[in-house]
């Protein structure tokens, strides 16, 4: 019914503002939520980032705006580059119309806000702290404000802002519109609703709309001390536009960014720690490709909405299914083709599975490139530079060089002595193994025998632990581990087995005494089934 824009019967600035930005035809949610917005009614939206929400309301509010001096609408937003990213937007969207959009976050000069309030705004895009900060100093003023959009309550839950949202809900009118739009609906969304809607209308996009087709998604069983290596394989071969690295923690990103820089790779990091200006000059730079992987956390990734992001890489394992949506959305956005890729250490199966049956999707695995194929991936990309410096003349002021030595030589044995002097760096040689290809046990690797299993209560964080803690090994370099009912298999790298086995027989794991012991050769394939944790 709301194959086009027009059929929402949209005022003309509005249609033909979407119509510069590129929108062609609503996306599902858009479609479901708009004619319900414009009638005025509350809406609870579940909606990912990257299913085109931010429109799904923004349309509305801006045919519902005339210019005044206090704001119409409010939306709340649990970070700083989300509150810009959705300003930015609705500013294209309202262009026609005279319509100020304004954000306002901590971070930021208040008294920059202060004057920008001052002038006069329609509608304010803010986090919740700077908005109680400003109602305090009663430089903003709800009184006149007629819709109220959440946007990505969940997380705002999940950064402790849910008071805060309810005492600027108090500060609003009672006869507003509310809209919500949430990637999930925990108990503490619902009650929200429950008590600050009327009547609300429940809107959805089903998950398998949301991981969309046009976006490719595979998975690498790596170990841990290999993953820095098979991305940099992956960035090689695949040659991304931009591509956009998730690690779970601040460390992580740092220790994976000044890798990558090391490598020489332009790579770039932002994490909650880092001042705002410097993550703003981040986002530029990414923006612009003057850095063309960018290696964050999930928080400070929010909001970000660059559609020449070809890859999105999850270095670590998403934590939950929501987690994996919203990463997998940062790609494949306006209408383009993207590639998700995600990392998994053999012991992070059940992870994956659990994704793919919430995320309603299909994750297939995939094989690292090999040392030829990135060898032969980083001759195409010298061929490439050699054929910009002649086509710019950079190559000139050697040319007397190259006279001088082919009275010796010919200029197919110059061309290959030099190529030889710039690409030393690609001895197939120089490319590192990666230690566990294809789930294959590893030569480095061996199998050990113990006698505990499930009757008996044991899990297999539990054998992780007790081996990690005996023998004073990290416990990401434990492999595979199959638990069976009485009995176990666990890899262990080969020069430490000696060390397992000393500190683990005859100890005791859950009140069993547990026996370890060099596996026996397999004889069938039962025993390479998984049971991680």
């Amino acid at each position: 019914m709301y194959k086009r824009f027009y059929n929402f019967n949209l005022s003309d600035e509005t249609l033909q503002a979407l119509s510069e930005m590129g929108f062609e035809s609503p996306t599902p949610i858009q479609e479901i939520a708009i004619p319900k917005a414009m009638e005025g009614l509350d809406i609870i939206g579940q909606a990912q980032t990257g299913t085109g929400k931010t429109a799904a309301f923004g349309i509305p509010i801006i045919e519902k705006g005339k210019r005044g001096r206090r704001p119409y609408a409010l939306i709340l937003a649990p970070t700083r580059e989300l509150a810009v990213q959705v300003a930015q937007e609705l500013n294209r969207m309202a262009r026609n119309k005279g319509l100020m959009t304004v954000p306002i976050y901590g971070g930021q000069s208040i008294d920059r806000q202060i004057r920008a309030l001052k002038k006069g705004v329609d509608i304010v895009v803010g986090t919740p702290g700077r908005i109680i900060d400003h109602i305090k100093r009663k430089t903003l003023v709800l009184k006149d404000v007629r819709i109220v959009v959440l946007d990505e309550a969940d997380e705002m839950l999940n950064m402790g802002f849910i008071d805060d949202i309810e005492q600027i809900l108090k500060q609003t009118p009672n006869d507003r519109q509310t809209m919500l739009f949430s990637a999930t609906m925990p108990q503490e969304i619902l009650r929200i609703a429950k008590r600050y809607m009327k009547n609300p209308e429940k809107v959805a996009v089903d998950a398998k709309d949301i991981v969309v087709s046009k976006i490719k998604q595979v998975f690498y069983e790596v170990r841990e001390e290999d993953k820095i290596h098979a991305l940099t394989r992956l960035l090689d071969v695949e040659d991304p536009s931009l591509a956009l690295v998730f690690c779970h923690t601040k460390r992580e990103v740092d220790a994976v960014a000044s890798k990558l820089q090391q490598m020489g790779y332009y790579a770039g990091a932002i994490h909650g720690d880092y001042t705002q200006a410097h993550r703003d000059e981040m986002m530029e730079k990414f923006k612009k490709g003057d850095i063309e992987i960018l290696v964050a956390t999930d928080v400070a990734a929010r909001g970000l909405d660059i559609p020449d992001v070809s890859h999105v890489v999850n270095y670590s394992i998403p934590q939950n299914p929501d987690s994996y949506v919203h990463r997998v959305g940062r790609t494949g956005r306006a209408g383009k083709s993207g590639i998700a890729i995600t990392f998994v250490t053999p012991r992070e199966f059940r992870q994956l599975k659990l994704i793919e049956r919430s995320a309603k999707t299909r994750i297939k695995k995939a094989k690292l490139p090999t040392k030829d194929e990135v060898l032969e991936a980083r001759r195409q990309d010298l061929m490439e530079e050699l054929r910009y410096q002649i086509e710019e003349g950079a190559h000139e002021s050697y040319l007397s060089m190259v006279d001088a030595l082919s009275e010796e030589h010919s200029l197919r044995d110059i061309a290959a002595a030099a190529l030889s002097l710039v690409s030393a760096d690609m001895d197939i040689d120089e490319i590192e193994e990666i230690g566990a290809k294809d789930a294959a046990v590893s030569d480095h690797y061996v199998r050990l025998f113990m006698t505990v299993g499930r009757k008996d209560g044991v899990k297999v964080p539990d054998i992780v632990k007790s081996i990690a803690n005996a023998a004073d090994i990290p416990g990401r370099k434990i492999g595979r581990i199959s638990l069976h009912d009485s009995f176990s298999f666990v890899e262990v790298p080969q020069n430490l087995a000696e060390k397992v086995i000393t500190a683990i027989n005859d100890s005791f794991l859950n009140g069993r005494k547990v026996k370890v012991q060099p596996a026996k050769p397999r004889r069938d394939k039962a025993y390479s089934q998984r049971a991680s944790a």
